[in-house]
């Protein structure tokens, strides 16, 4: 016997961690923010797996069932990330130090491009003045950048949002 809504199952699974594995890929820094760019990109790309997902199916019943698979799917990938830490870190990335101590990470910052007037907006941003006066700066997995002043006195609890693609934006 076969279930003719198989093939739309395994279909959605596939392009959901097609998905997963391509934003990884393209980087936590690129979710900071979304700018216009991002949002059509976003639109482009849910029109192009639509029929990776469903096939020849159509049907409501089959547009229902692909939605379905991909709220069961993420929900999962939420509960086993939150278990196994290994898989958490493989699949959403782990936060990573930007700055210790007044120390600038260069290598760190090369590899997640960050650039040195980010760092310094960021600062700006939560209230310091010089990129010494950081503790602890941290590129989170949301691709916010936090900071922790050497200043305990003047705790901020803000995070810095990237504008990575802001030059970009000004083309269109």
């Amino acid at each position: 016997m076969h279930f003719p809504y198989l093939d739309i199952i395994v279909r959605s699974v596939a392009v959901y961690f097609f998905m997963t594995i391509a934003l990884r890929i393209f980087g936590k820094k690129e979710l900071s923010q979304l700018n216009t760019a991002d949002i059509i990109l976003i639109l482009l790309i849910s029109n192009s797996v639509q029929n990776a997902m469903v096939g020849p199916d159509t049907s409501l019943v089959g547009g229902l069932i692909a939605a379905l698979v991909l709220f069961v799917i993420n929900f999962a990938i939420k509960k086993l990330t939150k278990r196994f830490k290994t898989l958490g870190d493989l699949l959403l990335g782990k936060p990573e130090i930007l700055i210790h101590d007044g120390v600038l990470d260069f290598k760190t910052l090369s590899r997640l491009d960050v650039s040195h007037e980010e760092l310094k907006e960021a600062a700006r941003e939560h209230g310091l003045e010089h990129l010494t006066d950081i503790k602890l700066a941290m590129l989170e997995i949301d691709g916010t950048i936090s900071i922790i002043s050497k200043d305990q006195k003047h705790l901020k609890q803000t995070h810095y949002k990237r504008k990575h693609n802001h030059k970009n934006l000004q083309k269109f």
